[in-house]
């Protein structure tokens, strides 16, 4: 997995034809544009989880947490 801390307006290309811009956001929301070809499925988690009928399948599909912030002996001191 792959961490990112990106501005408003950068992308990420994946292979060469999937673009994800990041449009900004707040804390809790992030907005972005996908540019993919009709032929790649994009779908959002709540949509799978919602077609999924039975426990086991939801058991199977993937989950991904957020990760916390680092302690703050590895933070980076605040410029005053």
């Amino acid at each position: 997995m792959l961490r990112l801390t990106v501005s408003p307006e950068e992308y990420l290309m994946i292979n060469d034809n999937i673009k994800i811009v990041f449009l900004g956001g707040s804390k809790n929301n992030l907005r972005i544009m996908v540019d993919a070809p009709k032929e790649v499925r994009v779908v959002r988690s709540t949509a799978l989880e919602n077609q999924v009928q039975t426990a086991g399948e939801r058991a199977k599909l993937p989950k991904f947490y957020a990760v916390p912030d680092p302690p703050e002996k590895y933070r980076k001191p605040k410029a005053r």
